[in-house]
């Protein structure tokens, strides 16, 4: 008998005939023999739908209540999945996050897991229930509620399973699995097998949608294996795993974009110490995340400095470091949102030579111009066009001998 946590996103439970689907597929494992942890999310279009409400009542809904109501989503997904399990002459019980309970700290919208009760889970599991959680959600040590932000319930599923110490946490999205890269602009992208939690990590981070970032962090810390299944179908996905001596072979194991960035440029910024840290402090004190980060050679004790912003927070960010330039005597701030970052991630990088000439080559030859460049042991970044990003996702593709019809 073993233990499976199982998720299951929006599109997965969007209508009532796909929640009574899921509720037959859980009960398939179930009678396998296996305890049987469910996690689901907000169904399909519901949690845009509940933030358009609160902005019609108000243009910045307080962070507390606007938890409140977006747990409200998922509530109503576990409570009909569980009347539907019942409806087929199951025992399953649902769970809020509250009621696990999930600790989190208490940052409203982007809460971040401290710690699972498992107390209740296990007790529900003895008497032979199907228990199902909700994703996104938890408590806060004032006892609010708070939400885990986009991608939560991959977040939940993982925490709980590393917390039950499951021996498998089972991700159902509307894909089969870990691409090579994204299928949708790259017909001859490829489903990985198996997949490190390092690359896994890089390629979440780097703008692949198919697990949250923060859900692999968790995995890989706690070991949790992870298996990225389709909800339609019964195939074997991919499974996320830690890394073997077998997956350092691959040079490169996929190729990732992002077109949610936006470039800022600080001209002319006094070199000397300190500077930095007053330029990124506002910055990061709003709660933004900067990314790739190049400061040019000093001349006559000035330097340029340019970074990457999400783009969501580029207007904010240009206007908080207008006034950091003021203030420094820098000579002014420039932005641009017409900029995309493509990625190349793979564990063989770390013992192969020339990755980073081939892919230099690679982009030249179809004339695309690299802005910036970012590097770490096994993955290379560069910011370019927006426009040529699905140019060079297919180029780099095809040149690290990924596409579906290529040998290795």
């Amino acid at each position: 008998m073993a233990l499976i946590v199982q998720k299951y996103g929006g599109t997965s439970v969007g209508t009532i005939e796909k929640i009574k689907t899921v509720a037959q597929r859980v009960i398939k494992t179930y009678e396998q023999g296996n305890q049987m942890v469910v996690v689901l999310s907000a169904m399909a279009g519901q949690t845009d739908k509940l933030i358009e409400l609160a902005h019609e009542i108000c243009e910045q809904p307080d962070p507390r209540e606007l938890d409140v109501l977006m747990a409200t989503g998922e509530q109503v997904s576990v409570a009909l999945f569980a009347m539907a399990v019942k409806s087929m002459g199951y025992d399953a019980s649902s769970l809020l996050g509250f009621q696990v309970p999930i600790h989190t700290d208490a940052l409203y919208g982007k809460a971040r897991i401290h710690e699972v009760d498992t107390e209740r889970i296990r007790a529900e599991l003895e008497k032979g229930k199907i228990v199902t959680v909700a994703g996104f959600q938890g408590l806060d040590e004032n006892g609010n509620i708070t939400t885990l932000g986009r991608g939560g319930s991959d977040t939940t599923a993982v925490a709980l399973a590393a917390a039950l110490r499951a021996d498998v946490c089972e991700i159902f999205t509307d894909v089969d699995g870990v691409y090579t890269t994204d299928p949708n602009i790259c017909p001859k992208a490829k489903k990985l097998d198996t997949i490190s939690y390092e690359e896994m990590l890089e390629m979440a981070s780097l703008g692949a949608k198919v697990l949250e970032i923060r859900s692999v962090e968790f995995a890989s810390k706690f070991q949790v294996p992870i298996h990225v299944r389709s909800t339609f179908s019964e195939e074997k996905g991919t499974m996320v795993m830690a890394e073997t001596k077998d997956m350092e072979k691959v040079v490169v194991s996929g190729v990732t974009y992002s077109k949610n960035e936006a470039r800022i440029t600080m001209k002319r910024v006094p070199d000397k110490p300190g500077i930095a840290s007053r330029i990124f402090k506002p910055v990061f004190e709003a709660g933004i995340v900067v990314d790739m980060i190049v400061q040019n050679t000093s001349e006559d004790g000035f330097t340029d400095l340019t970074f990457t912003v999400p783009k969501p927070d580029f207007h904010r960010a240009l206007e908080l470091l207008r006034d950091v330039a003021q203030d420094i005597g820098a000579e002014r701030v420039m932005g641009d949102e017409d900029i995309a970052k493509v990625s190349i991630v793979g564990l063989g990088m770390r013992s192969h030579a020339g990755v980073a000439q081939k892919m230099f080559d690679a982009l030249a030859r179809e004339n695309i111009n690299i802005m910036m460049i970012s590097t770490s042991e096994i993955k290379i970044s560069c910011i370019i066009e927006e426009k040529y990003t699905e140019l060079a996702v297919r180029t780099l593709h095809s040149a690290f001998g990924l596409d579906s019809d290529s040998q290795g």
